[in-house]
């Protein structure tokens, strides 16, 4: 996957992520990130490989998100890689 894919994945993550009910508020909450935030930012790969970060927290976010966007659920780990440089530790 490319940068220019995996900015424009994770744009549409966290539009979905907004449209949910309460998921937004809790990776505001959890991130520290403010609603100007999201709009300032949302070009910056740091802050939307933050976005991944907490959609990929959880399978059924990640189940639903790919259902509803047309994407396979393994494409959010290849953005977030790309996104992250790459700089994705195992802790296991």
């Amino acid at each position: 996957m490319r940068q220019e894919s995996a900015q424009i994945l994770a744009i549409r993550a966290l539009g979905w992520m907004a449209a949910q009910e309460g998921l937004i508020e809790g990776f505001l909450s959890v991130s520290g990130a403010s609603v100007e935030d999201l709009r300032a930012q949302a070009q910056d790969s740091d802050f939307l490989a933050g976005v991944l970060d907490y959609l990929l927290m959880e399978d059924r976010w990640v189940l639903d998100c790919s259902s509803d966007l047309g994407e396979a659920p393994e494409a959010f780990m290849q953005a977030r890689a790309v996104l992250g440089r790459g700089d994705l530790r195992h802790w296991t």
